[in-house]
């Protein structure tokens, strides 16, 4: 099927070059025309033949709102637009009925797989309406993992992200105990060797996992993370996820604790947070900074 793709920086260059190989046809935009195959939204949406399927794959927030709201002007009754950022699923709801209005339809979509998709598959949370999602059901099937999972309809418009959502919130507190786990090791005198420690754990063990794998090749590459400097971002999800939480009276202490030990490395170069950094940049290639 043919595919209009909005965004092709990390994530969507690999997902369009994912999507090609599985003998999908797309068709690329993005403000740096290097990456892009056409140079305007509009010449993307003329590319493309009806019912159009366009996908947006741009920051969270006002970017995504402006090209939904031009979208809108361009695309006809009966296409599709699928949001694949990590937008808030409350304004999924927001774009579904700005976009229903002109007779188009919108999925949502929560992507997991940072810079390792291309290669592994996304695990894919889309929410939408059983007909707009069984349309893009050839993209989501070539983005997913091999194997019968990866993927699922999550329920209505906003489900997807709601999904993903609270997925990164696990992520956050997932890597805060290993970040904990790692400090308190290296403090110790009587331990030796942190990384081999970390090491041994990924076969046999109850935390054996990724997000272990990951932590192995940071230290592999600074033992002891002195090049890092201890600061982690938060990208909004996991504030998000806390958020929903107080709004639907569900206790998170640990997911709430390890977004505010993210507020914490903003004030002192923390060592927990040189940890969340060396895995964020793992799993994400989010940027990490270099002490001076």
């Amino acid at each position: 099927m043919e595919l209009g793709l909005v965004g092709l920086g990390k994530m969507g260059g690999n997902m369009r070059e994912r999507i090609r190989r599985a003998g999908h046809t797309v068709i690329g935009y993005d403000r740096n025309p290097d990456l892009a195959d056409v140079n305007s939204l509009q010449g993307l949406v003329d590319k493309l033949k009806g019912p159009r399927v366009v996908w947006v794959m741009v920051p969270a927030g006002a970017a995504t709102q402006s090209t939904i709201d031009e979208l809108a002007e361009l695309l006809s009754p009966g296409d599709i637009v699928v949001d694949g950022g990590n937008s808030r699923w409350t304004d999924d709801e927001k774009h579904a009925e700005e976009l229903k209005a002109k007779g188009i339809g919108f999925v949502d979509c929560g992507v997991s797989g940072g810079v390792w998709g291309l290669e592994n598959g996304y695990a894919l949370m889309y929410g939408g309406e059983k007909d707009d999602v069984a349309t893009v059901q050839p993209i989501f099937d070539a983005l997913k993992p091999e194997g019968d999972f990866g993927a699922v309809h999550a329920g209505k418009v906003g489900a997807g992200h709601f999904a993903k959502m609270v997925h990164n919130g696990i992520e956050y507190a997932m890597m805060q105990a290993f970040a904990e786990g790692w400090e308190l090791l290296e403090k110790v005198d009587s331990v030796t060797d942190v990384r081999e420690i970390f090491r041994s754990w990924q076969e046999g063990t109850v935390i054996r996992s990724w997000l272990l794998d990951l932590a192995v090749n940071a230290l592999d590459d600074d033992e002891h993370l002195e090049k890092l400097r201890g600061y982690a971002a938060d990208s909004g999800e996991g504030r998000w996820t806390v958020e929903a939480a107080i709004d639907n009276a569900v206790p998170l202490p640990a997911i709430t604790a390890s977004l505010f030990a993210r507020f914490a490395s903003r004030q002192d170069d923390s060592p927990q947070m040189k940890m969340i950094a060396a895995l964020r940049n793992q799993f994400g290639g989010h940027a990490v900074e270099s002490k001076k």
